[in-house]
């Protein structure tokens, strides 16, 4: 046997064990991260923490229970209000008539009267600081014409943004049968008003607010022991207990906590602590892939073309307990979402995203081709190189 020969078998085994080696390496599993149970929270009727970027609730309690928002209308209120500025109807630094109506409103206020001047941006300061329902009446007013109008607006927002257990019947949320929501439908006008109009935290984060020479302090008390919070609302009635939806940022990454039906400021201000920290602490966002990037093919013989090339159409941020992102699992469905033919760009499935059996998204897929209803004879051969 000669010498070369030997070499080149010395140099396949080489490699053979090192492909061995790393294939073993490659095998090996991550050791898992314990994952605590969520906070119990026992001392609140319902809770939610969602993250941010991704959407995704982390843990919840009693997430769909109809409770009495109180002033977590507010926030409704503050995003139509926004969005009729976004729209180019309204300016921030429009003046606004105070109605008698607006001036005798009770309850929290920011103490406005007619004839005294206030700005759009002025009431919304009193509207999320003060939490003031003089605010809110004189808001609704000039956005929706009247009170009934405006709450007219805030169902229809409700809708399209499928707040599906909520329903409003006055803009600030003083106590009535008609007024309710839930933790998750909160935490999603949240992620909403922020997405959209985010320069809402350079209102909601500040500690007081001075208008007509009275100063407030804000009604949020977990401002005022966290500094990663800069939002976002608080509520208190007899009939919703102490409620608060809060949000915070730490390290680039933004979550949103809603406590509703607490036993006090100091304890829902507690619940929310404990929420966010348990949020920060086990679990992380990963960008599983940008805008329009190629994720697969999805396969049909009666289609044409047979493989269709499908990408995500937006960003997509994915929220797992830490070090187990490698044990999530995807898969491609062919859902359209209107009859064939369907043009280049248009949804035809979606990639649902899970963890151990646990859907965690469930993701729009667009075609990069466009895509048709296959003949008859293209349809013989699409099966005939299947069966190959």
């Amino acid at each position: 046997m000669s010498v070369p020969f030997l070499r080149a078998v010395l140099a396949l085994c080489t490699v053979g064990i090192t492909l061995f080696t790393q294939l073993s390496l490659a095998a090996t599993p991550t050791p898992q991260i314990p994952i605590p149970p969520a906070p119990a929270l026992p001392s609140v009727a319902t809770y939610v923490l969602m993250d941010y970027d991704s959407g995704q609730i982390i843990a919840a309690k009693g997430e769909n229970l109809h409770r009495a928002p109180a002033s977590l209308t507010k926030l409704m209120t503050a995003y139509l209000t926004y969005q009729a500025m976004g729209n180019g109807s309204l300016r921030p630094d429009e003046p606004v008539n105070v109605s008698n109506t607006a001036w005798k409103t009770g309850g929290s206020r920011m103490f406005i009267q007619p004839g005294l001047p206030v700005t759009v941006d002025q009431l919304l300061h009193g509207l999320l600081i003060d939490s003031g329902n003089d605010a809110a009446v004189a808001l609704a007013e000039t956005v929706g014409g009247s009170q009934s109008g405006f709450v007219t607006l805030m169902n229809d927002a409700a809708r399209r943004l499928q707040l599906d257990n909520t329903h409003y019947s006055n803009v600030n949320g003083l106590p009535d049968s008609g007024l309710y929501t839930t933790a998750l439908d909160v935490a999603k006008l949240s992620r909403a008003l922020i997405h959209q109009y985010p320069q809402v935290l350079d209102i909601t984060k500040q500690k007081s607010y001075t208008y007509n020479k009275i100063t407030q302090r804000s009604w949020n008390p977990v401002l005022f022991r966290d500094p990663s919070v800069d939002g976002l609302k608080t509520g208190l009635t007899d009939e919703s207990g102490y409620c608060i939806d809060a949000t915070a940022l730490r390290n680039g990454r933004r979550l949103i906590a809603v406590v509703m039906g607490g036993p006090s400021w100091p304890g829902s201000t507690n619940a929310v602590e404990s929420l966010l920290n348990y949020g920060y602490r086990f679990f992380e966002d990963h960008e599983l892939y940008k805008a329009m990037t190629k994720v697969g093919e999805i396969h049909d013989p009666m289609l044409s073309p047979m493989r269709i090339p499908v990408a995500v159409a937006s960003k997509v941020t994915v929220t797992v307990p830490r070090g187990r992102l490698d044990e999530l699992q995807t898969r491609l469905v062919w859902k359209p979402a209107g009859p064939l033919p369907v043009a280049k760009g248009g949804v035809v499935g979606e990639m649902i995203i899970s963890l151990h059996g646990q859907t965690l998204q469930t993701v729009p897929l667009v075609s990069m081709v466009a895509v048709d209803r296959a003949g008859w004879l293209t349809r013989q051969w699409h099966h005939l190189q299947n069966a190959l």
